[in-house]
């Protein structure tokens, strides 16, 4: 046995992978093809995380055939982090508590961040060029920018902070 997962099982799941990337590829967003259903599908960060997921994916299936040793761990590591950016912020924006939605939306960017590196890895490691990954990084840009915005717009640090006050500085104490 082969830990419960047959080959055509793993190509199954691939390919069904592949098939949605396809039909995010050439599209605005999920939106075209997908009705939301749920609050986080409406948000515009979610869905230019779906393009880039969707564009990523057959950046990765080009850079795991370009026959370069030591790819695969910065191909691994981009596929997990652009998965948990779209995770966090669905996450996020399902959290009911502002501090909650800020950390979650937080990790995302995080994550978002880890995605820019790997990619400048890739180009590092040769096995790709700076052409190749721009489109991806320009969407990361807008992913950044937007939970940047989002994390602000959550912080409790922005909400409840009064302004400094110097107390008994302009009055003369007795002696």
């Amino acid at each position: 046995m082969n830990g419960g997962l047959s080959s055509s099982s793993s190509s199954s799941s691939s390919s069904a992978r592949n098939s949605v990337a396809n039909r995010l590829r050439g599209r605005r967003d999920a939106k075209d093809f997908m009705k939301p259903q749920f609050d986080h599908e409406k948000l515009d960060v979610y869905q230019i995380e779906l393009r880039f997921i969707a564009w990523v994916t057959q950046l990765l299936e080009e850079v795991n055939n370009c026959g370069k040793p030591k790819i695969g761990e910065v191909s691994d590591h981009l596929d997990r982090a652009s998965l948990s950016a779209l995770l966090n912020t669905a996450e996020g924006n399902g959290k009911r508590q502002r501090p909650g939605r800020a950390k979650f939306f937080d990790d995302a960017r995080g994550s978002a961040t880890e995605c820019a590196g790997c990619l400048d890895a890739l180009v590092a490691k040769g096995a790709c060029d700076i052409g190749r990954v721009q489109e991806g990084k320009d969407l990361l840009l807008r992913v950044v920018s937007m939970l940047s915005k989002l994390v602000n717009m959550y912080s409790e640090d922005l909400h409840l902070k009064e302004g400094a006050v110097d107390y008994g500085r302009d009055e003369q104490v007795p002696a």
